[in-house]
């Protein structure tokens, strides 16, 4: 078994002793080879979206932003965290079924590119806060097509959703274009699911969203100044997974992308990678507090777990797989199946069973790979009262504190106790 002692040259034990654990750690290196491969091998009239739902710490969304990605946010927080990672408004998206007033207020205002919008009543309310602003709302319908897509991890699309537009309602919205003059309709956006390995699924899914974004321009009557096929692509984690083929995905794609261009030549051609880019570059590093055994299983139990880590649990499969977990120091002895375990209060807390490490001491780290998407932001953090893991990004070999961890006075800071309800000293009995 390799040794997996540091990131960059720089030492797991020095992170650890340095900043804590549990922690979460992220390779720029890893974050930059990510992005650049896949950059390199797609059409580069293609845009690629950071969709910051995967990982919205400014200080990565920063990071990819220098890269040359733009951002697909859902909130008002993430828009403000792409803003202030430098993300331009004309590079920046907002989606999701439940916007409030005030996110879209704040979409007006910082002019962005396009508001997906995800239903009629959405597109009512858009068009009202438009015209009470004195502008006009750039806005991409979101459709829930009639298809469907296999090869996914979670299907997005396809069946009833709170996603998005049917496609058949909006083939019957006669006249939608003219129907609010706030808005002005100009795209499309179809996201038919996610963790996709397959490239020929992929190019399957762009295809048939052209079609689909053709027939609901001409249907509708307004132009395609933007196209936004998702993406949904997957990263390997079990072992039963390979990660995606870039080249093939490349040779599949780049044609059915060329072909659409030929036809729509102005046309905005969009993407949008959170768990793609970011899930390699990212470990979430725990400490090893003890070890025991319990009816012939043994136990790491350590000072990390799945309130930090939900998607360790399995949440969404039908069959609890590991993340790929690794001693991080030198191994001596055999491997042997240990249950790795966390420290709260419920049987669920387990980030591997029967995970396949050498012998273990108290004090050892371990460190949860693939990490670096749907984390801790993912995750029941507040659980027990543990609060928020520290996060530092290691760059050009030098480690950088991007989050604070949560300290318990921060935890009670926002709570707050009446002095109504405040327990009177007991009378003493006599």
């Amino acid at each position: 078994m390799a040794d997996d002692v540091d990131v960059q040259g720089v030492r797991y034990e020095e992170l650890a002793a340095r900043y804590g654990t549990p922690l979460y750690v992220y390779d720029s290196a890893v974050l930059d080879a990510q992005f650049s491969q896949l950059r390199a091998a797609l059409d580069p009239r293609l845009d690629f979206f950071f969709s910051l739902k995967a990982n919205p710490n400014v200080a990565i969304c920063a990071r990819l932003a220098g890269l040359g990605a733009h951002a697909e946010v859902s909130s008002l927080t993430e828009l403000l965290t792409a803003r202030r990672a430098g993300v331009r408004p004309e590079n920046i998206i907002f989606l999701g079924p439940g916007k409030s007033a005030e996110e879209l207020q704040a979409c007006l205002a910082q002019r962005i590119h396009a508001i997906v919008c995800e239903s009629l009543g959405e597109l009512r309310l858009i068009d009202s806060l438009a015209r009470a602003a004195g502008t006009i709302a750039p806005v991409a319908l979101r459709v829930n097509p009639n298809f469907s897509v296999k090869g996914s991890g979670l299907t997005m699309g396809g069946r009833p959703r709170q996603f998005g537009i049917d496609e058949d309602e909006l083939m019957r919205q006669n006249g939608l274009s003219s129907r609010y003059p706030g808005v002005r309709l100009m795209g499309v956006h179809v996201y038919m699911g996610t963790r996709i390995l397959d490239p020929g699924v992929v190019a399957d899914n762009s295809r048939r969203i052209f079609e689909l974004a053709e027939r609901l321009s001409a249907r509708l009557d307004f132009p395609l100044e933007l196209v936004d096929v998702g993406g949904g692509l997957g990263v390997a984690y079990f072992d039963n997974e390979q990660d995606l083929d870039v080249d093939t995905l490349a040779g599949l794609l780049n044609p059915v992308l060329g072909e659409f261009r030929a036809r729509h030549p102005g046309t905005r051609l969009v993407m949008e990678l959170g768990r793609y880019l970011t899930a390699p570059s990212g470990i979430y590093v725990v400490r090893v507090r003890y070890l025991k055994s319990s009816l012939g299983q043994r136990f790491a139990v350590t000072d990390g777990g799945t309130h930090h880590h939900m998607a360790a649990v399995g949440i969404g499969s039908y069959v609890k797989r590991n993340f790929p977990i690794r001693l991080l120091g030198t191994a001596t002895g055999a491997a042997e199946p240990w249950q790795v375990t966390g420290p709260l209060c419920t049987p669920n807390d387990t980030l591997g069973k029967n995970v396949m490490l050498p012998p273990l001491r108290t004090g050892d780290l371990l460190g949860v790979l693939r990490s670096g998407a749907y984390g801790p932001t993912a995750s029941p953090v507040q659980f027990l009262s543990h609060g928020y893991p520290a996060e530092v990004l290691v760059h050009d070999g030098r480690p950088y504190l991007v989050r604070e961890r949560d300290r318990p006075e921060d935890m009670m800071r926002r709570q707050h106790l009446p002095g109504a309800l405040r327990a009177r000293p007991a009378v003493p009995v006599r």
